[in-house]
């Protein structure tokens, strides 16, 4: 990656002025970050779930830690046991299966859907990135896009079980593998499909250098770690060196998560674009 220091500065509608993790927004979705990142930790997890991660630690096979995981999921959130945790069984809505996995797996089914304004809803809650796209480009937190979301956002946790803190341990366990199965690792190249790229550029001049490109995107993505799988998706594939702190989930982190082998989803902010070419 080009080594220029005056990259352009995370806008300010991209961003919240709190977070709930160890570093601000205009930092963690800054160029800087992505060339030398560090950990991203959300607030309480270390001590509220100390011993699930005392546990993986003794676990030795990833297929093991992903099980107790799961089961450490159903247990402290009552999954399968909702009037436990003051289920309204009156509420006209039935959301007892909204949990974490279908969340995911609502998000990769369709970008707009109200569980994508979950995931969306959380991102900026924890990491303090707004949402830039939700059925249209958001361009303003005053605007009606931003009031949709919003909804959509309200809609998706509304009667269920502390959703947003299931994604927490989810990112933090995603973290935790990441670092554990690769220990000297801090990138992953990944790929994106996308038609009209122009809208993701950020308009300043110093977002451009040589054949490098800048590009300021949505505050979580869906990115494939196979170029000819993203090119299914757009016109345009993008390359792009993602750091493993802003990698929420893969699909071969749980059995069974996600459809295919090569999905990940990862937060955004400012980018660094390697190459940007069309596959053939």
């Amino acid at each position: 990656m080009c080594g220029k220091t005056n990259w352009p500065t995370l806008p300010k509608q991209a961003r919240l002025p709190i977070n709930r993790c160890n570093l601000p927004a205009d930092i963690l979705g800054s160029i800087s970050f992505q060339l030398h990142p560090k950990p991203l930790l959300i607030d309480g997890i270390a001590v509220l779930h100390r011993d699930l991660f005392e546990q993986l630690d003794v676990i030795q096979q990833p297929e093991n830690r992903a099980q107790y995981f799961m089961d450490y999921m159903v247990v402290r959130f009552r999954l399968e046991m909702p009037e436990e945790i003051g289920f309204d069984t009156k509420c006209k809505i039935d959301r007892r299966k909204a949990n974490y996995i279908r969340v995911v797996r609502g998000w990769f089914f369709n970008p707009n859907s109200r569980e994508a304004a979950v995931m969306k809803g959380w991102v900026e809650s924890r990491f303090g990135l707004t949402p830039r796209f939700h059925h249209n480009m958001i361009d303003d937190l005053s605007s009606d896009a931003y009031r949709r979301f919003n909804q959509e956002r309200a809609e998706g946790l509304y009667n269920t079980n502390a959703l947003e803190s299931q994604l927490d341990l989810l990112y933090s366990y995603c973290q935790y593998e990441l670092h554990r199965q690769q220990p000297q690792q801090t990138h992953l190249t990944l790929y994106r499909g996308c038609n009209h790229t122009l809208r993701y550029h950020i308009e300043n001049e110093d977002a451009y250098y040589h054949t490098n490109e800048v590009m300021l995107l949505n505050n979580i993505n869906s990115f494939s770690t196979s170029a000819e799988r993203a090119d299914e998706f757009g016109d345009h594939v993008i390359s792009v060196e993602v750091p493993f702190s802003k990698i929420v989930i893969t699909s071969t982190l749980l059995p069974h998560l996600l459809r295919s082998e090569e999905e990940i989803l990862v937060i955004g902010g400012l980018y660094q674009i390697g190459t940007i070419k069309t596959i053939t």
